[in-house]
């Protein structure tokens, strides 16, 4: 049998007293309340009874921070996975009220459908596809000896690109109209070579979502 599910997790609050677009700038931990929520998406997922048998994070401390109850909770380690990291922006360690009043920045608004602030939407998509590939595709061999389920513990911007990839959308978008709560969990199926998104919940309380790429 294959993998039933693989869902993309996004981490918990971040601690981010100057409200900074933190990207992939280190050193970027979870808050106390963004502990809670990882282990609240955890604990929904477990709840539902679905066995869980590869556990993904991107490298970044807030993704290994929300896989830590995911590893409490399904036995799992959780391997680093470059290619669900967040995407490179130029305005990272900036706050974006105060940026975007700087016309030296305004050159880097000038392709919002690339975007050209940071790294292009199809180079997200492409990546997150090769690992939800790869990672679906060895399910698949090891099935008879370990079925379940596969977790990615991402970001915001690639699940919300993965999301649009699958449903076939333009990857353009307002990054302030993602659907992709902290914590949220969104949930894919393969049936052959082709994903669709078959679920989407929000099992944490409300956060501060502040410094989101």
């Amino acid at each position: 049998m294959t993998a039933r599910r693989l869902h993309l997790v996004r981490h918990g609050e971040v601690h981010n007293p100057k409200r900074v677009l933190y990207g992939r700038l280190p050193d970027y931990h979870l808050s106390r309340a963004g502990r809670r929520m990882a282990r609240d998406a955890a604990e929904y997922l477990a709840s539902t009874g679905r066995p869980v048998s590869e556990l993904r994070c991107s490298p970044l401390e807030r993704t290994q921070e929300s896989a830590e109850p995911f590893t409490e909770l399904f036995g799992l380690d959780a391997t680093h996975d470059a290619r669900i990291i967040e995407p490179a922006n130029v305005f990272e360690g900036q706050r974006m009220s105060r940026a975007l009043r700087n016309p030296f920045n305004w050159r880097h608004l000038r392709r919002p459908s690339v975007p050209s602030w940071g790294e292009p939407y199809t180079s997200v998509a492409t990546r997150m596809r090769a690992a939800m590939d790869e990672a679906w595709d060895a399910a698949e061999r090891a099935a008879a000896v370990h079925e379940g389920d596969i977790v990615f513990v991402s970001h915001q911007a690639p699940i919300w690109i993965t999301h649009l990839s699958v449903a076939g959308i333009t990857l353009q978008h307002d990054p302030r109209t993602r659907r992709c709560a902290l914590s949220s969990i969104t949930s894919f199926e393969r049936v052959g070579d082709v994903w669709r998104e078959v679920d989407y919940a929000e099992p944490a309380a409300k956060g501060v979502d502040l410094g989101a790429v």
